[in-house]
């Protein structure tokens, strides 16, 4: 294009119709058809574009040929295409469907990659995995990374799983499978493993919760709603959080042995104080325990709390709600060092759920859970004019005692641990 003819088309007049080529020609991939519109053109607008097409404009909104103008400018002094002159009066034209398909591409192998590195690790076959795929997908998180990073979570997320998540079938297992982890690893030593920093996995990483994602689709749980929940489920999967920060709750305890931690819990067994075990202090400990020892598990702290003021000589173990991977590991190395163990809850069913996968994993005996335990606590409460709350959820049958959940269907009230406080004492005495 020649110096006069840029200026020529430059001209004030023409503005609107080259910023409307430019948007358009981009929107369409750069192709030479349809029309734009140029609406209420001026007096001068029209006498602009009557010259540049070689036909005279009514007033009102005109309308220019894509075909037409780039046959008029190859023909005329301007020795070039629409493409071109639009480029030249205002800058570099994108193929924006073009770029859009690029992009599709580019994520589209995310997922292919993302498929692989699934296959790889041997957990094809876990019907969780594909929908938890979906389910990040859905989530637009790693869309708006870009697809080499993205690439990359997701082959992180896959080997954290691998090591966290068993694969259904063992003919489904990788060549070279990951090494699963060992109970209560920190979560900073397994995101070290696999990302290089003990803070990959800190819980506002995008990795993280791809990961826990996972979990949750693994275990058929809802994604966790809160930071608590979010450690519950890495220690559900045998990832301790904190080293430190998650305890169990203790009290009574007295294991054998001369070493400073088996002699800090017999003191303070003796001096009727609580105490705090870290999985630290659990690796610490040598758990010998005196012959025939029967160590009382709760629920609520109340009960350690109560048993503590009223110098209670039994040993006791607080799970504070659904237990932690300290507590599990605690009652762990206790039914290992020969201890039995007996467990109260919550007349409730999540308590009774609770209270089946308790009893049946160290068969254990409950403690003052029976269905007349149940109508006794209801009683009692009744004549105390206690409120009760009523039982909401799906009911669910007690393991240990087929007539309870009949009961607590027919009452159709929950009764917390707490409420037989005097009767789990005189048991503790």
């Amino acid at each position: 294009m020649t110096p006069a003819a840029r200026s020529w088309l430059a001209r004030p007049e023409l503005a609107r119709l080259w910023d409307r080529l430019h948007e358009r020609l981009q929107r369409n991939g750069i192709a030479i058809r349809g029309r734009v519109l140029i609406p209420d053109a001026s007096h001068a607008e029209r006498e602009a574009l009557a010259l540049l097409m070689g036909r005279a404009y009514p007033a009102g909104t005109i309308t220019i040929a894509l075909a037409d103008l780039d046959e008029r400018l190859r023909s005329t002094a301007a020795g070039c295409g629409v493409a071109d002159a639009v480029t030249e009066l205002r800058g570099q034209l994108t193929n924006r469907p073009a770029v859009r398909s690029a992009r599709r591409a580019e994520r589209e192998q995310v997922w292919v990659a993302a498929d692989d590195a699934i296959g790889a690790a041997g957990l094809a076959e876990s019907p969780w995995a594909s929908a938890w795929l979906e389910e990040i997908r859905r989530g637009g998180a790693l869309a708006r990374l870009p697809p080499d990073r993205a690439v990359s979570l997701v082959a992180q997320a896959v080997s954290v799983l691998s090591r966290l998540v068993p694969p259904v079938r063992p003919d489904s297992l990788p060549s070279h499978p990951a090494p699963q982890v060992q109970p209560g690893i920190g979560r900073g030593e397994l995101a070290e493993r696999v990302t290089g920093t003990a803070h990959g996995l800190d819980d506002d990483t995008v990795l993280a919760r791809l990961v826990l994602r996972g979990l949750a689709r693994s275990r058929d749980e809802e994604f966790p709603a809160d930071a608590r929940g979010r450690r519950e489920l890495w220690q559900a999967a045998g990832v301790a959080t904190d080293q430190v920060w998650s305890t169990a709750l203790t009290y009574g305890l007295m294991p054998l042995g001369d070493d400073w931690p088996a002699r800090m819990l017999r003191e303070r067994s003796h001096a009727q104080a609580e105490t705090h075990l870290t999985m630290r202090d659990l690796r610490r400990i040598q758990w010998r325990l005196p012959p025939a020892t029967e160590i009382f598990v709760c629920e609520n702290p109340r009960v350690v709390e109560a048993a503590a003021d009223a110098a209670c000589r039994r040993p006791l173990v607080c799970t504070s709600g659904n237990p932690s991977t300290t507590v599990l590991a605690l009652l762990d190395l206790l039914a290992a060092a020969g201890a039995r163990l007996a467990y109260r809850g919550d007349f409730d069913w999540p308590g009774v759920a609770m209270a089946n996968r308790i009893l049946g994993r160290y068969d254990a005996r409950p403690w003052r859970m029976a269905a007349a335990d149940y109508e006794q606590h209801v009683q009692a409460a009744r004549d105390r004019a206690t409120p009760l709350q009523p039982l909401s959820g799906q009911p669910v049958t007690a393991e240990w005692d087929p007539e309870l959940a009949p009961a607590m269907q027919a009452l159709a009230v929950g009764v917390q641990e707490e409420s037989a406080l005097e009767l789990l004492l005189a048991d503790l005495a």
